[in-house]
């Protein structure tokens, strides 16, 4: 066999082992302490505090992106919750910028790969530009694009609890059947008499048969959330694992094969127009940050400009084309041209801001 060959080959194998455990472990612990953290900060309690139209709203929505693992398609959904809950436009919009961007596996990967200067830029611009994005799209006055359809479920639900509110008693002292054991194992129906009668009937405790956690021991309840943590971890390495493997597969390739001069000609220093359009191939590629940062670490190696690393990897991680295809059901045209004018432009603005600070 070649020796050239068989030289490229071992350097592609090395290099795949070391970012394969590297990363595998980086994931794993950093995801699991984002498992824990997200014990306490529900999705829930951020749809509650997005749905808050004051000021802090916005730089709130950017620290709140920044700790939940959302790729580009996976926030949809919980945008359409926000919709709902008639959350704030402009922190809506910075969440919708920032989720993908930022969360603590990332800006971990950035440490680990580029170095901490190379981290905090990427944080200060991302989290900057979504901040700055929502709130010059909420003045403008983009929310008008977005589709009616995006609130009629809130709507027919309030319409549907107000029918429901209808149904009450008219008299405070008047008794109807409620359920007041809600246990798996079965529900009763006794009358309940309103308390400005007089009468308070005592509060009914049911446990689902075979729950009882809320009678076990502090100790015994702490295990089972780190437990239960673990597991949700473990379950979203093996679904992100793919795509981090994959990264490392074609970094390591690159880093093995890919002559030197063939990356410095076509995306060094030198090449003006490698950034802007870094940036655009970004966003069909649709490649999770997770994977394209171990991809971009080969690119680097092999003489590929940092800015134009910074703006392959926001275009790729900010936005795709699925997103766009899932964001026609939420936005007007014009609101989906604004955020992809406003990933493109923190990309580009990104890479070549780059280039003058460092």
């Amino acid at each position: 066999m070649n020796p050239e060959l068989i030289t490229m080959l071992k350097e592609t194998a090395n290099m795949f082992a070391f970012l394969a455990l590297e990363l595998t472990l980086l994931f794993l612990v950093i995801s699991y302490l984002v498992g824990m953290l997200q014990e306490f900060v529900t999705p829930q309690k951020v749809q509650s505090i997005l749905s808050s139209r004051n000021g802090k709203g916005y730089l709130i929505a950017a620290l709140l992106g920044s700790i939940t693992p959302f790729c580009s398609c996976s926030t949809i959904p919980f945008l359409k919750g926000l919709l709902r809950a008639r959350a704030g436009f402009g922190p809506m919009m910075v969440f919708l910028f920032a989720s993908p961007l930022l969360n603590p596996i990332i800006i971990g990967l950035f440490v680990v790969t580029f170095g901490v200067k190379v981290a905090v830029f990427y944080f200060v611009m991302a989290m900057g530009v979504s901040v700055i994005a929502g709130f010059t799209l909420e003045k403008l006055g983009f929310e008008r694009y977005i589709r009616k359809e995006a609130y009629e479920q809130q709507e027919l639900g309030a319409s549907a609890g107000n029918n429901k509110q209808s149904s009450a008693p008219s008299s405070c002292c008047d008794t109807t059947p409620a359920p007041v054991a809600s246990s798996c194992c079965g529900v009763t129906s006794e009358p309940v008499t309103s308390s400005c009668c007089g009468t308070q009937p005592a509060p009914v405790a049911s446990l689902c048969c075979d729950d009882r956690s809320s009678i076990l021991p502090p100790q015994v309840r702490t295990e089972h959330r780190w437990l239960r943590v673990w597991r949700t971890t473990w379950k979203d390495f093996k679904q992100v694992s793919p795509y981090l493997f994959v990264g490392v597969l074609l970094g390591s390739f690159i880093y093995g094969f890919i002559p030197t001069e063939f990356i410095v000609n076509y995306a060094g220093e030198a090449t003006w127009y490698a950034i802007p359009l870094a940036a655009v191939i970004g966003i069909p590629l649709y490649i999770r940050a997770e994977a394209v940062i171990p991809l971009s670490a080969a690119l680097v190696q092999k003489g590929m400009a940092m800015g134009s690393v910074m703006a392959l990897i926001i275009g790729s991680a900010g936005a795709s084309i699925t997103e766009v295809i899932l964001l026609k059901s939420i936005f007007k045209n014009q609101m989906i041209a604004a955020f992809l004018g406003v990933i493109l432009a923190m990309a580009i603005a990104s890479g070549f801001l780059y280039g003058l600070v460092f």
